[in-house]
């Protein structure tokens, strides 16, 4: 953990700072480094380049609070994961039956992200593979939460929490269900994950293609270098 708070130049800086610290935990291959679009995806590219292994995305999504959609009540991920905040549901009558249409709405959008982000690939195949799971940050946690709990669905050796910031609550909710949590700073107050960079722009779909065909275009040339140098 950072010992003084620091903000990061952009997700690409951030996600180089990341990934040194992750090259530390020696993970068991083969590894994976699977990106929780958008913003998640900036930061995984440097990771997965750092580690040398693939990346690609982790399709989920955040489920709003009605009114305050930054707030999230639960999230989805693909395979029909889903993860509720039962706490808010005893707090505010009426929220449950918001909670299944706001879903509903979610999962449509996965699988719009789908058929955007991984056009003409085939499924995921996380069998074995050590999986780290990457974001910008993480503030409630729920939507990482979702990611693992797909992870291990999907047959997961190991799965890696990696971001470069969370909020205490969210690093405790994901250390009881991940194999490891890699964090660079835990502030005790986090109230937007913005603050945390000096640039945040918001991202949109043809960036993440873009860095995602750069990263499998990078390692299909390596890889025919490879087989030249033999």
């Amino acid at each position: 953990m950072a010992l003084t708070p620091r903000v990061f130049a952009d997700r690409a800086a951030a996600g180089a700072a990341l990934a040194r610290e992750i090259q530390q935990r020696r993970l068991a291959p083969p590894v994976l480094v699977l990106a929780l679009p958008r913003g998640g995806v900036p930061v995984a590219s440097e990771v997965a380049a750092a580690l040398d292994a693939p990346l690609d995305v982790m399709l989920v999504r955040k489920v709003g609070m009605p009114g305050q959609p930054e707030l999230a009540i639960g999230a989805v991920a693909a395979g029909d994961i889903v993860v509720h905040d039962r706490t808010i549901e005893r707090e505010i009558p009426g929220i449950a039956e918001a909670f299944e249409r706001i879903a509903a709405e979610e999962c449509r959008e996965l699988l719009r992200r789908e058929q955007v982000y991984r056009a003409g690939l085939a499924p995921l195949v996380l069998t074995g593979q050590t999986v780290v799971l990457v974001d910008d940050g993480l503030a409630t946690g729920s939507t990482m939460l979702a990611a693992v709990r797909a992870a291990r669905a999907g047959g997961a050796a190991a799965i890696v929490v990696a971001s470069p910031v969370a909020a205490p609550q969210a690093a405790q909710l994901l250390a009881a269900e991940a194999d490891q949590l890699v964090i660079l700073q835990t502030p005790a107050m986090l109230f937007a994950i913005g603050e945390w960079y000096e640039r945040f722009e918001q991202l949109e779909d043809d960036e993440v293609c873009r860095l995602l065909e750069r990263h499998r275009r990078s390692r299909t040339g390596s890889g025919a270098a490879d087989q030249a140098d033999r």
